[in-house]
């Protein structure tokens, strides 16, 4: 197993309410260039939690990060503008919040980022350090 240090959090980019499957999130990864998937895991609008790439594979998504950190992405992140926007159900956030807590318990001393910490973007559209994990 590789070294991980960091939790990057992400969304998808998408309109509220949109409904977004790993396929998806797969195929917009391939057209970029990418061999699958970038995230480690997908959390969809009920909550569920999709497992992405392998958590023994380098992710791909946050540059000058991926080599230590898991890749966790949910679905949304816009209003239907498409202006940033924390669109996270419910169920989105208790299940992120289990998931890093899961992880967390796994890699002994992760800390927990949001997407925008390492690139002039938006996401996730929420302040990561506000947020109790």
């Amino acid at each position: 197993m590789r070294k991980i240090d960091k939790i990057i959090i992400h969304c998808t980019a998408t309109p509220e309410g949109r409904a977004v499957s790993v396929a998806d999130v797969t195929r917009w990864h391939k057209a970029r260039g990418f061999r699958t998937i970038g995230y480690h895991y997908l959390i969809g609008l009920d909550g569920a939690v999709y497992p992405g790439r392998a958590l023994e594979q380098v992710g791909a998504h946050c540059v000058g990060q991926n080599a230590n950190s898991v890749g966790v992405c949910y679905v949304g992140g816009c209003d239907k503008q498409m202006r940033p926007k924390d669109t996270r159900t419910a169920a989105q956030r208790e299940s992120l919040r289990r998931l890093v807590r899961e992880l967390k318990a796994r890699f002994a001393g992760v800390t927990v980022h949001g997407h925008r910490e390492f690139a002039a973007k938006a996401c996730p559209s929420f302040d990561v350090s506000r947020e109790a994990f």
